[in-house]
């Protein structure tokens, strides 16, 4: 199968703005309103009507949720407006209705993939959350489905559409601040424990467990929150690196202007600091190897210390001795980007550059229309160059997640002094260990107790997205899953 490369895309079209000719699903005039449904709306759902609702000439038209409790206040919301909309349970429904002209969605991860696959083949355009696949084979589905059927398909990584991060990044890839060394992403954000069930938990009266559950095995519910928690069980969820991590690993490609895959990766991390029903790491390391410079991205779901309600600032000993430095002290997240480069570092979420004495030299202004913005215009012009982030981009930066996941769970558990020597070459590497080891030393957590787990390095072959040399058999059977009939996402879209 011939996978559809960013470069093999942009060469084959005149520039970025190429324009897709294939028609509205329903005759249009120059100023009909754009219809849009929108799937999913517990979370983030909300974000994207309430973004809708301020853009001129377009109305959201319909909802769709599996939880009918959340559908009916939707609908409700629309009403208190004096707004019609049409209410569906299963997204099927949504997309037989010819005269929606796009599709939002923010299901759990595992629904993004086929609700995008179901909604291009519908002949709809759609703007999909992020992470926006489950696992790679999916991801690379969407960008096929996207360009057979000619559609304008947005990964709603909202950081593309700050325009002062843009200019940041190109000052960096000009060279102002010397060769890029390493990048460094984080995600700093408390994730409290999700409790432990001694059985099957009722499911909400209110939800169609079938449709809720869709591609994922239908299960006994193990766990006491159907709801959000999903994030944390493999069946469903990407855990925080996937949940959080393809906004910043998207950051971290773009400024490396990277259009391939990373070489190799390696995870090292674990769910620390409580025992309850979670399955996914709060505290990881994930490092990628590619072309240009390393990307190392960091997640801790704990607290600054044990009992504290504050959250780590990130500060990085960089190897040539500058202490970089990003966030600020309180419960509330620390994320970002950072770019150590020769002459200096980049805290690009804040929008700062420093020099190597850690004084601040030059400032951007942030300014983001939002995400939404960006893809009407590209539905009203068909220009895939009118979108901050094309599936394929989504794709990609999605890639490094499910790659990082993928060592993990495929790793074992290990001791300092194994995960050490493992590293010991890497400067960058082991001084992120070794603040992984002090953060959970300050949660009362010894990792000679409870050892961190240590994915194996994977070599990553870009072009067929698939691995090889040791560990392949194992990492690739991770790159799809089993769906559940009739929710499959199949080879041929």
């Amino acid at each position: 199968m011939k996978h559809i490369t960013r470069r093999d895309f942009m060469s084959s079209s005149i520039a970025a703005g190429i324009t897709l000719m294939q028609p509205f699903s329903r005759v249009r005039g120059a100023n009909d309103d754009i219809r849009v449904g929108v799937v999913g709306f517990r979370g983030h759902g909300r974000t994207h009507i309430n973004a809708y609702l301020k853009i001129p000439g377009v109305r959201v038209v319909a909802l769709c949720d599996a939880d009918k409790d959340i559908l009916t206040r939707g609908v409700s919301e629309f009403k208190a407006r004096n707004q019609e909309v049409d209410a569906y349970v299963d997204v099927r429904k949504l997309l037989e209705d010819k005269s929606i002209d796009a599709v939002s969605t923010a299901t759990p991860n595992h629904w993004h993939s086929l609700v995008t696959v179901w909604a291009c083949q519908a002949g709809k355009d759609v703007c999909v959350e992020k992470p926006v696949s489950h696992n790679i084979f999916e991801g690379r589905k969407m960008v096929e489905a996207a360009r057979k059927y000619n559609r304008i398909v947005q990964a709603d990584l909202d950081l593309r559409s700050n325009e002062g991060l843009a200019e940041a990044i190109r000052c960096i890839q000009q060279g102002e601040l010397g060769k890029i060394v390493v990048v460094r992403g984080f995600c700093y954000k408390r994730r409290k424990s999700m409790g432990k069930v001694n059985g099957p938990q009722k499911v909400p009266e209110s939800v169609n467990y079938d449709l809720w559950c869709g591609p994922a095995p239908m299960a006994p519910l193990m766990r006491k929150n159907l709801h959000y928690d999903w994030h944390w069980v493999w069946a469903t969820g990407c855990g925080e690196i996937g949940n959080n991590g393809p906004h910043h690993l998207d950051v971290c490609r773009w400024v490396l202007g990277q259009t391939e895959l990373p070489k190799r990766v390696m995870s090292i991390g674990g769910r620390f600091g409580y025992d309850d029903d979670g399955e996914t790491p709060n505290t990881q390391i994930a490092m990628y190897d590619c072309e240009r410079a390393p990307i190392i991205y960091e997640v801790r779901g704990l607290p600054t210390k044990k009992d504290d309600s504050s959250m780590d600032i990130y500060r990085a000993l960089s190897s040539n001795g500058v202490v970089m430095q990003s966030g600020r002290p309180g419960p509330s997240p620390n994320t970002g980007v950072v770019v150590q480069c020769e002459n200096g570092y980049a805290d690009l979420i804040k929008g700062v550059f420093y020099d190597n004495k850690g004084k601040e030299i030059k400032r951007f202004k942030p300014n983001s229309p939002g995400p939404q913005a960006s893809f009407i215009k590209a539905v009203r012009s068909r220009k895939i160059s009118d979108i901050k982030t094309d599936i394929l981009e989504g794709h990609l930066s999605t890639c490094l997640c499910h790659m990082g996941n993928i060592s993990h769970r495929i790793g074992a558990e290990s001791s300092n002094e194994q995960i050490k020597e493992i590293i010991k070459g890497d400067k960058d590497s082991l001084e992120a260990f070794e603040r992984f080891e002090s953060h959970l030393a300050a949660n009362g957590v010894r990792l000679k107790k409870t050892p961190a787990v240590l994915g194996p390095w994977l070599r990553m072959n870009s072009k067929k997205e698939r691995f090889f040399g040791e560990f392949s058999e194992q990492a690739n059977k991770l790159l799809t899953r089993d769906y559940r009939k009739p929710f499959v996402v199949t080879e041929q879209v």
